[in-house]
């Protein structure tokens, strides 16, 4: 390891290496292929960022690049493309390596514009990869490195054939390092395809029996749907308890929990697909920041969330497979630490979750029927006799999630430029808020083109004033509210008063 690596780890307090770490360095500094599997949260990414870091050249060397970017590593979701390029930046922060997270949910002007500048790592999900390279932004050519980090994930995401067409774009000289918790077939037969006589890594604890480290203490209840979110409220306040997930199945779930612990008193955010990317990382920020120890999250969530701090992981709902309950509960018990995974099965979950038991040979394929009154939770995971549904208001210390502010794309401040607001949806039959003026004209075809960063300087013609509706305000909140149309022109003038034409009577 050159010293400049060194010195920067050596600044963030990582000194000795992870079992994975120590089997992988050296292996990868000789340049050979590696599939590197090992169990979440025991130190994959520095496994790859290490011998990465060593074979691309840095502005602050002698023989510095050209700003075409020399390593790739392509990962599922967004939160962990942050983490990866938050890991890579601190490990090559004396040797300045310029690392650029590239993801979707994000305008691409300040992706494009860092890509001008010039890059060295480029950290990237498989769709924004693709879409800047086919806007002729993004070149591939030079690259020395390639990283598929969590290959696992984007297999059951259906990201492999964006993958394929990714490496189709690269040199055939290249190093590839594949990392994984499991390796299902698909898997293995894109090591076999795309790596040359790769060499296959297996960190392995002997006091680990299972695909979950040892350092995680386990517990497995059933559990009734109306009392799951009283025994969540309770769980909470569990002495010791530090950072804590709480994962759920589907979007709305997540949401009401959610909103749930926030009016019982916690400060709890949520991240989903349905959130924005600004919104979800201003909830990710603020876990990592402690103003929010609560963060309810969504499967794919999971994946790169990497906290110092977690100790306790809660699956509020049953996972899916045992894949599922390896990422999730692996968001504790990183690096070492120890940590507390509660997992929630309702009734019609007990068949799923004997196959996971199975799978994994836990001890818990009957699960105890648990309320949130049951003596033996609180003694298992060290509840206070005393706690309720509700977080005590001498313990509402954290700032909660308005604390944190809001970052645009290239703004901070909480504010939004203009034009790129969130919108109101308070609005009228008429289509307009209630503190809102007439709308101005559609636009016309010779109007300046609005770009994406904000309205253009260049001013609109003003629109010819319209007559306002005349409004009858009530005298009382009982009568009926009358909005009488503008006059029309000429509507005061007399006009010629018909007589009804008579009625002719037969005889």
């Amino acid at each position: 390891m050159i010293p400049e690596t060194a010195e920067a780890l050596e600044a963030v307090g990582i000194i000795e290496p992870f079992p994975i770490q120590e089997l992988t360095i050296p292996v990868a500094l000789a340049g050979s292929d590696i599939i590197g599997q090992a169990k979440t949260g025991t130190g994959k990414t520095l496994a790859f960022g290490i011998p990465l870091l060593q074979r691309i050249a840095a502005p602050a060397d002698p023989e510095p690049g050209d700003g075409r970017p020399q390593a790739l590593v392509i990962v599922p979701t967004r939160e962990l493309c942050l983490q990866v390029t938050n890991d890579l930046e601190g490990a090559g922060k004396v040797r300045a390596v310029r690392v650029l997270a590239v993801y979707g949910g994000r305008a691409y002007e300040p992706q494009i514009t860092a890509l001008n500048k010039g890059v060295d790592v480029v950290v990237g999900t498989p769709g924004r990869l693709l879409d800047l390279h086919r806007q002729g932004h993004l070149d591939l050519s030079q690259v020395r490195v390639l990283v598929l980090d969590e290959a696992d994930e984007m297999l059951d995401l259906g990201f492999l054939p964006d993958v394929e067409r990714i490496i189709g774009l690269l040199p055939t000289d290249r190093q590839t390092m594949l990392f994984s918790a499991t390796m299902p077939g698909q898997v293995v037969s894109l090591a076999r395809r795309y790596m040359r006589k790769p060499t296959h890594v297996h960190a392995h604890d002997p006091n680990d029996s299972g695909a979950v480290v040892s350092t995680v203490r386990q517990h497995v209840y059933r559990t009734h749907p109306l009392d799951k979110q009283e025994m969540l409220a309770r769980i909470l306040q569990a002495e010791g308890r530090g950072l804590t997930m709480v994962f759920c199945r589907t979007k709305r779930t997540t949401q009401d929990v959610a909103d749930d612990l926030v009016r019982r008193g916690f400060a709890a955010a949520a991240v989903h697909g349905d959130l924005g990317q600004t919104a979800r990382e201003q909830a990710l920020r603020a876990f990592r920041s402690g103003k929010v120890d609560v963060l309810v999250a969504t499967d794919v969530a999971a994946r790169g969330i990497d906290v110092d701090g977690v100790t306790h992981v809660v699956n509020y709902q049953c996972p899916e497979d045992e894949n599922v309950y390896v990422h999730r509960i692996g968001r504790t018990g990183r690096a070492g630490a120890s940590g507390v995974a509660v997992t929630f099965v309702d009734w019609e979950d007990v068949p799923r979750w004997k196959l996971i038991n199975q799978a994994h040979g836990l001890p818990f394929a009957e699960p105890v029927e648990t309320y949130s009154t049951s003596e033996h939770l609180y003694q298992d995971l060290g509840i206070p006799r005393d706690a309720r549904g509700e977080l005590p208001r001498e313990q509402r210390v954290r700032a909660g999630l308005e604390a944190e502010e809001l970052e645009y794309d290239g703004y901070a401040g909480g504010e939004a430029p203009e034009g790129r607001g969130q919108r109101s949806r308070r609005r009228l039959r008429g289509g307009r808020r209630l503190e809102e003026p007439a709308p101005a004209p559609a636009e016309r075809a010779d109007d300046p083109v609005r770009d994406e960063a904000g309205w253009d300087d260049e001013p609109y013609a003003e629109p010819r004033p319209r007559p306002e509706p005349v409004v009858l305000r009530p005298s009382s909140p009982f009568e009926v509210l009358f909005v009488a149309p503008p006059p029309m022109p000429g509507a005061d003038e007399d006009l010629p008063e018909e007589r009804p034409k008579r009625r002719r009577r037969k005889r």
